[in-house]
């Protein structure tokens, strides 16, 4: 593809929508260390579930106003009026099931932060706070690791195909596509 700035990318970076390019060009495979913004791609990767990560993508600011900046704390707190709000809002992916997660999936982010004293350092732990570059997988025994890990402490869409996703969204795999402009840069 010829892309307006000459710069090779990923062929499922989409050359006409500005916010997918800043993403894949800024955020996709840069190491991610602020237990914030962990939770943040954890929650929305688990939204993705059968949809594409642009439609995600585009309702990104509505996501970050609706759960309130992603702050895990408040999150766990959700009750039922809350849940209700949520699938009312047609800024973000009304689905039941996954805004239950969301905030299950709270509750247990914030048990691993106490246990492991960050989330950060649970989830780099698992490659000895290395990135790891690939390319070409849906999944690997790494995300199949963590995916059974996460699913014993009861989080719920955290698939092996959805934690590889994860994965790579926060640099712990970087995989960018050969030809790719950054396939060689970060991590």
């Amino acid at each position: 593809m010829n892309w307006p700035d000459g710069k090779q990318r990923c062929r499922w970076a989409n050359p006409n929508n500005e916010r997918y390019l800043r993403y894949h060009d800024q955020e996709w495979g840069v190491p991610v260390h602020d237990d914030r913004r962990l939770f943040e791609m954890l929650v929305l990767e688990s939204f993705q579930a059968g949809l594409s990560w642009e439609c995600v993508l585009n309702k990104r600011e509505a996501f970050r106003a609706a759960f309130d900046g992603f702050d895990p704390d408040l999150i766990a707190s959700y009750g039922e009026d809350k849940i209700q709000t949520l699938q009312s809002d047609p800024g973000i992916i009304r689905n039941r099931q996954k805004i239950r997660a969301a905030v299950s999936n709270a509750g247990i982010f914030r048990k691993i932060q106490q246990e492991w004293d960050s989330f950060d350092h649970y989830l780099w732990h698992w490659t000895d706070y290395r990135t790891i570059r690939e390319f070409g997988p849906t999944h690997s025994p790494l995300s199949d690791a963590i995916s059974g890990d996460l699913k014993r402490r009861g989080m719920k869409f955290v698939g092996s195909t959805i934690l590889y996703a994860y994965l790579q969204a926060v640099g712990v795999i970087r995989a960018h596509e050969p030809g790719c402009f950054l396939e060689k840069t970060g991590g």
